[in-house]
């Protein structure tokens, strides 16, 4: 499932070659907040994920599957309420089969998560 016009909304994107800011706005009325936790949303990890793989698609022009995720450490609750735009700061680098990445959901305050791992084509 695209999370981008539902989940989020893209405002901006500023890239150079594999690597990209894009800034982003959560959307409070986004279904997904209603079941995680209503009265009080919280950004479900998976959707920052998910988020940072549609990120990357864009860089590349091209669908992504995760094939595998190293690392994936969640710094600070994001919430729509709290933190309603936020950017996400890509890196990848080309692989035989797709791209090694490395990515980061930030604030002008805080981290919210940090992610590596790879994508193929």
């Amino acid at each position: 499932m695209k999370l981008e016009n539902n989940y989020y909304k893209l405002i901006s994107m500023h890239h150079e070659g594999l690597s990209g800011r894009f800034h982003i706005a959560l959307r409070k009325e986004c279904d997904v907040y209603i079941g995680h936790f209503p009265g009080d949303p919280v950004s479900p990890g998976a959707c920052n994920i998910q988020t940072i793989k549609e990120c990357a698609e864009r860089l590349v022009g091209k669908r992504l599957r995760i094939s595998t995720i190293r690392q994936c450490r969640l710094r600070a609750v994001a919430t729509p309420v709290v933190c309603p735009e936020l950017d996400v700061i890509i890196n990848l680098q080309s692989l035989e089969q797709g791209y090694a990445v490395t990515a980061r959901i930030i604030d002008a305050e805080k981290t919210y998560m940090e992610y590596k791992g790879e994508m193929t084509v």
